[in-house]
């Protein structure tokens, strides 16, 4: 007789540096830590978290690499930013930090796509770079957060770069992309409508250079969205 086999899927494992970065995050967004507040000691927070003074550190260092707090040497930590108060409605807190960092190979890999779609390109990559570009257009105009086509379009400019690895090194990275991906195109789903102009003028342009065959342009759009994407997470209530 045979058995049916049971696969388990390990459950995803948090790093404790991103739990307590998303804790600190949660208290940011509510307000209860408001702009200018100082952030209790690296000991307090060992002490109330129950985690160890590396993972406090790594922590508050992601945190001030995102502009969100601000370190003062000898006087202590003092909250920067304070990001939409919605950001935690679209994530777990604690995968915000992951998603964050995710940006950071991305303007490694998809600026230099750019700059090699706007060489390489064929017509027909063009072609499917434009479709991808005009589905994100329909999406937003629908209301829809549009992150599939986002991703398409961004897949697409990988594939007209000529190197079948960049598109499978994207795809790879797709779970983790999508998650960011949600969490930014819904916040600018609730913004203004400025805002979602902005985002698919960014799109535009990098589609512009890569059909004008501007590989230096390209490679300047990609990375400006990229940037722009990750603020747009991050920043305050500005609207940008």
């Amino acid at each position: 007789m045979n058995e049916a086999l049971l696969k388990l899927k390990p459950a995803r494992r948090e790093r404790l540096a991103d739990v307590l970065y998303g804790q600190i995050l949660e208290q940011i967004t509510s307000g209860r830590l408001g702009e200018g507040d100082k952030l209790p000691s690296e000991a307090q927070i060992c002490h109330d978290f129950e985690v160890s003074r590396p993972v406090v550190r790594e922590a508050l260092m992601r945190l001030q690499a995102d502009g969100l707090v601000v370190s003062r040497q000898g006087i202590g930590t003092f909250v920067k930013s304070r990001p939409s108060e919605n950001l935690t409605d679209f994530a777990a807190s604690a995968e915000i930090a992951s998603y964050l960092r995710a940006f950071e190979p991305r303007l490694a890999l998809e600026t230099e796509c750019a700059g090699l779609a706007a060489a390489r390109r064929n017509k027909r990559q063009l072609g499917q770079i434009a479709d991808a570009l005009a589905a994100l257009e329909a999406a937003f105009s629908k209301g829809d957060t549009g992150w599939e086509e986002d991703f398409a379009f961004h897949l697409a400019v990988a594939d007209a770069a000529g190197n079948e690895l960049f598109p499978r090194l994207l795809q790879e990275l797709r779970d983790i992309l999508s998650g960011s991906m949600r969490m930014a195109l819904s916040l600018t789903r609730q913004g203004s409508d400025e805002r979602r102009r902005r985002v698919l003028e960014e799109h535009r342009k990098i589609f512009q250079a890569i059909s004008s065959q501007n590989s230096d342009l390209a490679r300047l759009y990609m990375r400006y969205h990229l940037t722009e994407s990750r603020a747009r997470i991050v920043g305050s209530h500005r609207d940008f």
